[in-house]
């Protein structure tokens, strides 16, 4: 099976336009910080689409919310590790110097975009002040340019449109807007928060393909957050599983879905509705995800995991290792051993 990437033409720099390096996120609770994403290293190339999963609580919204500079604005602190974007540490710069360079380096889409659109101004106008503050241009530049860019997204009658406000706009609509918006300083990575998740499936459909037509055209790299692995299995390059603050599997889509090596993805692929015939039933994972002030010890899956054995799942640290020196990380002291079911999703 060709890579999502091969699928859509589009071939890889050397150099990721994001490089998170044994990444380590707190918070204050109560005064004592509480450590919510453990040591996760990862990168994202030109014109590839990384996609982040896991069940709400894993980390996923945190992780991207450090690497575009905004998760101190919510309270969290950067214990360790570096983000390299562009050659550059941004764990270390100040926020006036991210608030500088963010649209350029690093931009985000969200899920629900009527949310993140200010009411009281028009879709036109809230582009515009993005092109103005940061590529200098004039009123009437900036606006002849957020027209353009209403275009680009495939918005009818941009010209008219630009001048309507965020609530004369469906939802699909909105989302558009936000990915011109992202869009407008031309950034090296866009971050997607579950973008299409608030979605219809035919309006869904129509945001993926839009990403992928401007992907393909600008090179852009994707760090693309999502619940739903069908959607994650048609765009993704490469796949991230996160589980309670840590990375429990990381490889290309095709053979992380086909092969998984951790219980926590295959059974995140056995949650997932299906069509494939030999699947009369669909599966589910017992439990919930730890708090974050509660992590177990050795495998944070373990109390969740029927194939875990005490003292070698449940003490001590288990480390993400290459399986079999492949392109595949597993956190999983039992990952060569276990025999899981992956396969077709829909």
């Amino acid at each position: 099976m060709t890579s999502a990437m091969e699928q859509h033409g589009r071939v890889a720099s050397d150099v990721p336009v994001l490089e998170v390096s044994d990444l380590s996120v707190s918070f204050a609770s109560g005064g004592e910080p509480v450590r919510v994403i453990d040591s996760v290293s990862f990168d994202v190339y030109p014109g590839e689409t990384v996609g982040l999963v896991g069940e709400s609580g894993s980390g996923k919204s945190v992780t991207c919310m450090s690497a575009t500079g905004l998760i101190r604005h919510v309270g969290g602190r950067i214990d360790a590790g570096r983000i390299m974007i562009d050659g550059e540490d941004v764990t270390r710069i100040p926020s006036s110097r991210w608030r500088q360079i963010r649209p350029k380096i690093a931009a985000t889409i969200f899920q629900q975009p009527i949310r993140s659109l200010n009411p009281a101004f028009t879709v036109g106008d809230q582009i515009a002040e993005s092109l103005r503050v940061h590529d200098k241009l004039s009123r009437k530049e900036a606006w002849a340019e957020a027209v353009r860019l209403l275009d680009s997204v495939k918005i009818s009658h941009a010209a008219l449109r630009a001048r309507d406000y965020p609530h004369m706009m469906s939802g699909g609509m909105c989302q558009r807007v936000m990915i011109a918006m992202a869009l407008a300083c031309r950034p090296q990575l866009l971050v997607a928060d579950e973008p299409t998740t608030a979605l219809d499936v035919t309006v869904q459909k129509g945001i993926l393909e839009l990403l992928n037509d401007l992907q393909a055209e600008l090179g852009f790299g994707v760090l693309y957050v999502s619940h739903d692995l069908e959607v994650v299995r048609e765009v993704c390059d490469r796949v991230i599983v996160m589980y309670a603050g840590q990375i429990v599997e990381y490889g290309e889509q095709s053979d992380l879905f086909e092969f998984p090596k951790h219980p926590y993805t295959a059974g995140l692929i056995a949650s997932t509705p299906s069509m494939d015939s030999q699947r009369h039933e669909l599966g589910f994972i017992p439990g919930t995800v730890p708090s974050a002030s509660d992590f177990p010890s050795g495998c944070r899956f373990h109390p969740r995991c029927t194939f875990a054995r005490e003292s070698m799942c449940t003490e001590g640290t288990i480390d993400l290792t290459s399986f079999n020196s492949s392109e595949r990380d597993v956190r999983c002291v039992r990952a060569g051993e276990l025999k899981l079911h992956g396969g077709p999703i829909s």
